[in-house]
């Protein structure tokens, strides 16, 4: 085996990604204060073509240095917009017919393996502050609670992580 060389990646660049068709699927993060967290959620979100983030409430905004030193440019890809309140955002979202599920640990969530996409459905992913999570009256509106099984000490992923785990998941059930 030989590593590949980024040129040989075969990838998008910015205009491609814009013009490429997404998954239907939006991501909201809901007073995240690690400005690497929110980077990194961008260089995600572009892995896996998702349409949009939201960034809402003490979410920082693009353009700032430690965004960009995780994001690696994906702000730039990715399509985004900052909304103050993330209920109100909920409330209009499922207006349009988007079902919001919130990333949490509550009862009667559906284990992430568990959750199957509807065909021709959009949704939109809530992760929470790293320390609260999600807002309970974000929880409360949410069509859905999904769980991340976890099986060792802690209770609890990073923010990060819990994105890559639950995009991965949702890109491999809506694209495949």
């Amino acid at each position: 085996m030989r590593k590949l060389k980024n040129s040989e990646l075969d990838r998008l660049d910015v205009e491609g990604f814009k013009n490429t068709s997404k998954i239907p699927l939006i991501v909201i993060l809901d007073n995240i204060r690690s400005l690497n967290n929110i980077g990194s959620v961008f260089r995600t979100s572009d892995a896996f073509v998702i349409e949009k983030i939201y960034l809402c409430g003490i979410t920082a905004k693009p353009p700032h240095k430690e965004i960009h030193k995780t994001a690696l440019g994906a702000t730039d890809s990715i399509a985004w917009e900052y909304v103050e309140d993330t209920l109100e955002l909920i409330k209009r979202l499922k207006d349009l017919n988007i079902k919001v599920a919130s990333i949490e640990q509550a009862d009667n969530a559906t284990m992430l393996q568990d959750f199957n996409v509807e065909p021709n459905q959009k949704y939109a992913v809530v992760f929470g502050n790293e320390v609260k999570g999600v807002q309970q009256e974000v929880v409360s509106a949410s069509d859905y609670c999904i769980e991340i099984p976890q099986f060792g000490t802690k209770h609890s992923l990073n923010i990060s992580v819990s994105c890559g785990v639950v995009l991965w998941d949702l890109f491999k059930k809506m694209r495949y």
